[in-house]
């Protein structure tokens, strides 16, 4: 395995594997990894004939008062997991080589950008987008590949590709769980256990709202409702972001039953502690 952390660098590989005929797959990452990422992985490893991973906590997509300085690392323990699931290169740069010391161009994507996850954390999809566009400059992917418990950033990566036009292919895998059901996250080290058991309060309220709209006994308000108010009533919920039920398609908001949608996706994210937790459930009706 080879690991680069300049841009150049690995710019060079990538062109020699490339001339080769190699088909690219980039699985992009914060680190800190966990069988989620590990899935992803193995999905490029399945499409792929060279499989890179970047390991680069990015600043631009943290706000001023999020965990950006405590976000959990471990090299090693992250370099061991991808030479076991066979990675051939790992890219991990500082954040001075990938912005230099007068970054002023970026990418925002309207509209889906601004609601869920956008409209509580300002500036994050920017970051998330320049950074991804930049690691595909870089890396020069045929194929890159998004878990789908960020949804709304594979969306919006997805978008980006297609109005930039982007030659690479975008695949979302879906949402890695515990055997209880939570979703898979770096920031699930941050929970206590009392917190951890707890937290589960967030897929179970996305159940319910899957169960009530299969059902449509009940108004999507309602359901709505009922979902916010056992999230409300966990006393380890210490703040809900959003409950969001929207289509799966544009993120456009769905009150209706009657409004067309292809699949509808069920969308939270709520603070264990001071722990901020996202997960969805997509379905058709």
């Amino acid at each position: 395995m080879e690991i680069f952390s300049l841009k150049n660098e690995i710019k060079e590989y990538i062109l020699i594997k490339k001339r080769e005929g190699k088909k690219i797959g980039l699985v992009p990452t914060m680190g800190f990894l966990h069988e989620g990422h590990c899935q992803l992985i193995r999905k490029a490893r399945s499409e792929c004939e060279i499989v890179v991973l970047s390991i680069f906590v990015n600043p631009t997509q943290f706000g001023p008062s999020e965990d950006f300085n405590k976000y959990p690392r471990d090299f090693q323990r992250d370099k061991s997991m991808a030479i076991k699931e066979g990675v051939d290169i790992i890219f991990c740069p500082e954040a001075k080589e990938m912005y230099g010391e007068n970054s002023l161009a970026y990418v925002d994507i309207k509209k889906i950008s601004k609601v869920m996850c956008g409209k509580f954390r300002p500036g994050h999809f920017r970051g998330v987008c320049s950074v991804v566009l930049k690691l595909f400059n870089i890396i020069m992917p045929d194929a890159a590949y998004f878990g789908l418990k960020d949804y709304q950033q594979y969306l919006i990566i997805k978008k980006m590709v297609e109005d930039l036009d982007l030659n690479i292919e975008v695949f979302g895998c879906e949402t890695v769980r515990e055997k209880d059901g939570l979703a898979m996250s770096s920031r699930n080290k941050y929970l206590s256990e009392s917190q951890r058991e707890n937290s589960l309060v967030l897929y179970h309220s996305l159940n319910l709202a899957a169960k009530n709209l299969i059902e449509k006994k009940k108004s999507i308000q309602a359901i709505k409702k009922q979902s916010r108010q056992m999230l409300e009533e966990n006393k380890y919920v210490n703040k809900i972001d959003y409950f969001d039920i929207r289509n799966a398609d544009d993120l456009s908001n769905l009150s209706a039953y009657k409004q067309k949608a292809s699949k509808i996706l069920i969308a939270s994210a709520i603070y264990i502690g001071k722990t901020r937790l996202i997960d969805n459930i997509a379905i058709l009706i």
